[in-house]
């Protein structure tokens, strides 16, 4: 049903009016209700005079706007006064200027250095393939993989970090610390410098200790979760509902109206585009961290809410989602390991926040014990990091003739060795690192670089795909494309080609061939790809007794006893009075 904006808005006045009339009847929501007017009627005057935004994406405005105007009319009028105030107490202004400074900076690398803006961002140069390639290992921890990743990171930030910052505290905790004492007590500075340089120098361990090539601010949101935890468990929680509200607004507001059917998709289980470890490990420095600074402060949080927090926590974050390549396009999920992580998870964080100072064994006490049960994992992530980060590509040479952009070579190959898991040598594991991969492949040996991008499966359901190299300030498009045939029985037969940037397109891979069923006057037909073409052959007894390349629309070739047909997007053979379709063209989403 489509409304016109006057109808909506006036449909709206009318609902906001006997709202105002009904809601100040009730002394202590009398401000509510107003904000609620007030907020509709403004977010309906917005959306009309912008004019293009359409009715629902009208709606979608009002409601935002009113619900943001109640929510200042609940901490400022109602009940959240005394919230709001405890907030003051903590943040310059009641703001978490930190988490602002380090949203607006890891937005502006996606936007502005990643080409963000008009689509298809740049990724590769950005990701950590290894040590030997220092600029990956650096800006992987805030570039993103796409406009869905970063956003999804930015709205767990802005979920997540401002509990962090309060607990940070933008001013001095300790009785008797003046604001203005020095610079390191300046509610200034803390919130506009020390908070932001903290975070990037958490994205920086993030970057350097994750282990293989990762991307995303995933790790740091994580170590928000982690820090916020120890000390605020319940209000953490919290938080990560809030990360839903916040979704909801941003698609709501982006796209108020949603239409879809049912449709066949490709793509690899959620849980195999997860970084677990860099997860895992972020959020362990930021329960590090947070339990140092309790320390320091003399603080015990209530173990019972740490604990459940925890299991919460770390179970809607999907921390147990612990996996590893199988072979070619599988993917193998842990789920019982993963479990067994969030129990042992819940109980060393428990343990950290609830251990006190009295002697535990020998001259330790239960707060360092506790401290060095948190503080082992991460130590050891760092150590198996530093020899998996340390390997390179022992072979970046790609098979077939590829396409070379600036250093990157990228082409299309089947059930190759994936170079990037295979280079990670573990003793009695080689198995597991003993990966093939199927796919676009891109490589790069300046940047130790190797990589499915695309696997055979996608490019088969789609057809065409892009991918985009690069560097800093520069960034060209290679064109992917597979045509094919669907014989009639046997399989598919297809061409792949690579389309470099200002050049023609250039052959990469051609399958094997495949039978059709149907034998007419005691021949099969077989079709072939090669060289960019392909062809029929016409076997009798085992034997090629005829070849033909596939006809254009309408027209017709011979090969043996049979006559082929191109007819729209189908190819039939002919022998005197019967006729069968042999193949069709492959159609891709």
């Amino acid at each position: 049903m489509h409304l016109s904006p006057a109808a909506v808005v006036a449909a709206t006045t009318v609902v906001a009016v006997l709202l105002a009339v009904a809601v100040p009847r009730f002394r202590r929501l009398r401000w509510l209700g107003v904000a609620a007017v007030v907020g509709l009627l403004a977010g309906f005057a917005v959306a009309t005079a912008l004019g293009s935004l359409g009715p629902w994406r009208a709606v979608a405005n009002a409601a935002i706007v009113a619900l943001v105007a109640t929510g200042v009319a609940v901490f400022t009028r109602g009940d959240g006064r005394r919230e709001l105030q405890a907030v003051r107490s903590r943040l310059l202004f009641g703001v978490p200027w930190g988490t602002l400074v380090v949203t607006v900076g890891v937005v502006a690398f996606y936007l502005f250095v990643q080409f963000g803006r008009g689509g298809g961002a740049l990724v590769l140069p950005f990701v950590s393939w290894s040590y030997a390639y220092p600029l990956g290992v650096l800006a992987s921890p805030i570039a993103h993989a796409g406009l869905g990743h970063v956003t999804g990171n930015v709205i767990g930030t802005l979920a997540l970090a401002p509990i962090a910052e309060y607990a940070f505290s933008h001013y001095p905790t300790d009785r008797g610390d003046s604001s203005f004492a020095s610079w390191r007590s300046n509610p200034y500075v803390r919130a506009l410098v020390l908070f932001p340089l903290g975070v990037f120098a958490v994205a920086q361990l993030t970057g350097i200790f994750s282990w293989g090539a990762t991307i995303g601010f995933s790790g740091v949101v994580y170590a928000f979760a982690g820090f916020a935890l120890v000390k605020y468990p319940l209000a953490t929680v919290v938080a990560v509902t809030g990360r839903d509200v916040i979704s909801v607004l941003w698609n709501t507001l982006g796209d108020p109206v949603t239409f879809a059917s049912a449709s066949p998709s490709f793509g690899p289980p959620w849980w195999a585009g997860i970084a677990v470890q860099g997860h895992l490990f972020g959020f362990l420095v930021g329960a590090v961290l947070s339990a140092a600074l309790l320390a320091r402060r003399g603080e015990r949080p209530n173990a019972a809410r740490v604990w459940v927090g925890s299991v919460v926590l770390a179970t809607s974050m999907s921390l147990w989602a612990v996996w590893w390549y199988g072979q070619s396009a599988e993917y193998v999920l842990f789920r019982a390991g993963g479990l067994l992580l969030v129990v042992v998870l819940a109980v060393v964080l428990a343990a950290a926040a609830g251990a006190d100072d009295h002697t535990f064994v020998g001259d330790l006490t239960g707060r360092q014990a506790a401290s060095l049960a948190l503080l082992l994992p991460v130590l050891t992530m760092c150590v198996v990091a530093v020899p998996v980060n340390l390997t390179t590509v022992s072979d970046a040479d790609l098979p077939g003739d590829p396409v070379s952009v600036e250093g990157y070579e990228v082409t299309y190959a089947e059930n190759v060795t994936n170079e990037r898991v295979a280079a990670v040598d573990v003793p009695y594991f080689e198995q597991a690192t003993n990966v093939s991969a199927s796919g676009v492949v891109v490589a790069n040996a300046e940047r130790s670089l190797w990589t499915e991008q695309v696997s055979a499966g996608e490019l088969a359901f789609y057809g065409d795909t892009a991918v985009t190299v690069g560097g800093v300030g520069w960034k060209e498009t290679v064109w992917v494309h597979r045509r094919g045939w669907v014989t009639d029985g046997d399989g598919a037969v297809y061409n792949v080609y690579v389309d470099p940037p200002d050049a023609d397109w250039r052959h990469a891979y051609a399958s094997e061939s495949a039978t059709a069923d149907p034998v007419l006057d005691g021949q099969r037909v077989r079709l072939a790809a090669e060289g960019g073409a392909f062809g029929v052959e016409v076997v009798e007894n085992g034997t090629v007794v005829g070849t033909a390349g596939i006809p254009d629309e309408n027209e017709t070739a011979a090969a043996g006893t049979l006559t082929f047909e191109r007819n729209a997007t189908r190819l039939v053979a002919h022998h005197e009075n019967t006729t069968v379709t042999v193949a069709r063209e492959e159609t891709y989403e």
